[in-house]
């Protein structure tokens, strides 16, 4: 019985998935950055942990030095712990959606609860990486596999 319950946490995991990703894109692949929200108010020190586990995974599909990553400014605990990690991953970060120059990658996040956990989502307009975490007192667990939804151009 626990693992049907189980079962269907993580089919509605996997529709919400779908149901926001299509949210972010239009019709012909295109990103477009939206404005970053932090609706779960994570605690600073579950959102250094969400941060740190997000940008390493970002890391792992766009890469630093590869271009400034434009962010728009947030004084939410989510949004300073972010460029925080990623600053501290070797990203070179723009707080400014209309920054100038070549090789700008836009990010925009969002983050929401969802039966108890907290669903994080960042896009850029190559990749988004989706995942639930499990909030404590001492920061936050991943409580899902990470999804990876590339796009191409």
């Amino acid at each position: 019985m626990r693992a049907i319950h189980r079962l269907s946490h993580v089919l509605a995991l996997v529709l919400l998935t779908g149901a926001t990703s299509a949210c972010t894109t239009t019709g012909g692949g295109y990103f477009t950055p939206t404005v970053s929200a932090d609706a779960a108010n994570l605690s600073p020190v579950a959102a250094s942990a969400v941060a740190g586990d997000m940008v390493a995974k970002l890391a792992e599909h766009v890469g630093p030095g590869t271009g400034t990553i434009v962010i728009k400014p947030d004084d939410s605990a989510f949004g300073l712990a972010l460029e925080e990690s990623l600053r501290g991953w070797g990203y070179a970060v723009a707080s400014n959606q209309e920054a100038p120059g070549d090789n700008m990658i836009p990010l925009a996040y969002v983050l929401d609860t969802f039966e108890g956990a907290v669903m994080t989502r960042i896009s850029t307009p190559s990749v988004e990486l989706t995942r639930t975490y499990a909030m404590s007192a001492t920061g936050a667990t991943p409580t899902s596999p990470l999804s990876v939804m590339q796009r191409v151009s």
